[in-house]
This record gives C-alpha cells, structure tokens and sequence, in this order.
C-alpha cells in the first residue's frame, strides 16, 4: 500500500486495521472482522472465488450490506442463500462488475436493448497474460479457474443486457491444457463456454460463445477483452483494451492504456481518477447503501439494471456452474432449469438428457 499509493499520491491516509496481523495467516480472521462493524456499515470483498460464500454470508448476518467481486459466488446454491438471507437483514448484496460503467459497455448495452430486437450471437474473448499463473498460484485449479475469473465479465454483460429479453438454457464448456499442466498446476489454460439463450418472446434461440485464457503472451495491454453482439436488428463490436491511447517510454515496454477505467497519473501530486469508471463501481455502491440506511430507497430500487443486485445476477452464476460441471462431465451440456415456461430466474442445472 505505501510503495503503490503512499508513495505516489499525496495526502492519502492509509491508516487501517489488518485480520490477521501482517505477521500471521489466519483463513477465518474475517469472523473476527466482521464483529467490529455495525449493522448499515458496508463491507467489501476480494478473496480468491471459493471464499465468497462464507464472508458473504457472516457479513450479511451481522447487518452489512456487502459488495463481492465477481464471481459473486461460484453455485447456484450459495446464490439463492445469499439473496434469502440479505432479505432477512434487509441489507444490499451486489456483484462488483466495474464493466457496466464502462461508458462503452453500457452504451452496447443500451442499442442492444433499445434497437438490436431479439438475441442472436455474441463472441467475447478475454486473457491475461501466462504470468497470472504464478500470480494465482494458489488457488488456479484447486478452488477456482479461469472461466469464473475472466469469463464472468462478459456474462455478466449478456445477463445485464438481455434482462427480460431472453434468459439462458444451455452451456457447453470445452478447455485447452499444455501451459498450466506444465508447471505442475491442474487447470486448463483456456476455458469456452457455448451458451444457448432463449429469446423470452417467441422461443428462437441465440448462442454465446465467450473465452477466457491466463496463457496469453506479454503484450502491449495486461488484458485483451472484446466482444461482438449480434440481433436480429444490428451489430456491435467493442474492443475494451484498445481505447486509442497508445504510450510509449524509455526504459518501460509500449503499451495501449485506458484511463477510462482508472487514472492512476496523479495531478499535481493528488489521485485523480475520481471519475474512472474503475473507481465508480464503488462509489455506486456505497451510494446506494446510504439511500437503503437513510430509508429513501429499497433494495428492489436497485434492480433496474443501475447496480449488479445479487438478484438479478442469479442467471451469471447458473452459468459459471454449468459450465465448469459441463467441463468436469467431459463436455456434456448442462441445462439451466425455470419454474415453469416464463421463469426468469435459474432454479437449478441438471445434465442434457441426449
């Protein structure tokens, strides 16, 4: 935190308290946090994916609202709970998604809904490079992969944008394997997930294919991330990682920046980047729990689209779980179950009955 924010910006306080101490590991240390707090206050979480559920969850039953980097939880199970017991805290739960105030991004989302008429393909690629590997070591291929990772991204943008238009029915997942197998790590390199969507109105059926990979070569962005989106009206094609800023420097590698999502050149010496899109997510979201603390909002004001309510992202995570059971069943599609013909949200995921 010094070398990275002390040492770069002035007039920034980084006084905190730490669970556990620097000096010790302590994998429950949050049930010690979380009883500091009071109900109202707002805790965020960023644990590797398999520790979601159980930070979510003791946050929750002490009266904080809680906002959870995506994936918000990794079964469809865990999902449900954590919806049934923030109802009972009446406290807001959110995924952290910073790509719906992606200017470009929520303006794809917007002509898609507005113009585009009904879903009918979409690819999504999204990578970092293979050194990430050595960075997660500790949980790629144990706890998690690379598909709740990266892929949760773009899903969460097919969930947002297509709310009420259509909703998911079947995932088929296939990975590649060499790199990660080879520094002794049991994980694929790459994950595809095939997803058909069935459009709400009339049943035709559109299919998604979205990629992710952490075995991509050094470049000049730490992540490659686009998309294009297909209806029945129009077209969109979006690259996120190109944004026309190119930089160039002695003594560091050229590279193609995005100050849209987050400014990190000081001005006069200060954090700037207020307005990054990067930082907005958050800002949002503890906006929102002030309006919930103050009594001016519910918690359903929040589901129109403008935050990712745990709620209305019911149908990402039946995905991401289908998907790494379609990959553990050797490829064989998984169907994402609704009560009854007009169900929007997933009650379960069983195997494709051939």
């Amino acid at each position: 935190m010094e070398k990275n924010i002390g040492d770069v910006y002035k007039d920034m306080d980084l006084t905190c308290d730490t669970y556990p101490s620097d000096e010790s590991v302590d994998p429950k240390a949050y049930e010690a946090a979380v009883k500091t707090y009071k109900p109202g206050d707002v805790a965020i979480i960023f644990t590797p994916d398999d520790t979601h559920y159980d930070i979510a969850l003791a946050c929750i039953k002490q009266g904080l609202h809680v906002m959870v980097t995506k994936p918000i939880v990794q079964t469809l199970e865990h999902h449900i709970a954590l919806i049934e017991a923030a109802k009972e805290k009446n406290v807001l739960v959110a995924m952290e998604v910073h790509k719906r105030w992606d200017p470009f991004y929520a303006d794809a989302r917007d002509r898609a809904r507005s113009s585009f008429g009904n879903f009918q393909y979409m690819y999504a690629y999204m990578s970092q490079p293979k050194h990430q590997l050595e960075t997660f070591k500790a949980w790629a291929g144990k706890s998690s992969d690379i598909s709740y990772y990266l892929n949760s991204h773009h899903i969460d943008f097919s969930e947002w944008t297509l709310e009420g238009i259509a909703r998911p029915i079947r995932v088929t997942a296939t990975g590649s394997t060499g790199v990660a197998h080879g520094k002794g790590m049991k994980t694929e390199d790459s994950i595809t997930l095939t997803v058909q969507w069935e459009n709400l109105d009339d049943k035709t059926v559109g299919c998604a294919v979205y990629t992710s990979s952490w075995v991509a070569p050094k470049s000049d962005v730490h992540s490659q991330q686009r998309f294009f989106y297909m209806g029945t009206n129009g077209e969109i094609t979006v690259d996120q990682a190109h944004r026309g800023m190119t930089v160039a420097q002695d003594g560091k590698p050229f590279g193609s920046v995005n100050p849209l999502f987050m400014k990190y050149t000081p001005t006069n010496g200060q954090f700037s980047g207020q307005g990054s899109y990067g930082v907005r997510s958050f800002e949002c979201f503890v906006d929102a729990c002030r309006e919930v603390n103050a009594g001016t909002k519910t918690l359903e004001s929040f589901d129109d689209g403008s935050l990712a309510t745990a709620g209305t992202t019911v149908g990402g995570t039946a995905i991401l779980e289908a998907g790494r059971r379609s990959l553990d069943a050797d490829g064989r599609p998984m169907d994402i179950l609704y009560d009854g013909e007009g169900g929007h949200v997933p009650v379960g995921i069983r195997p494709h009955e051939f």
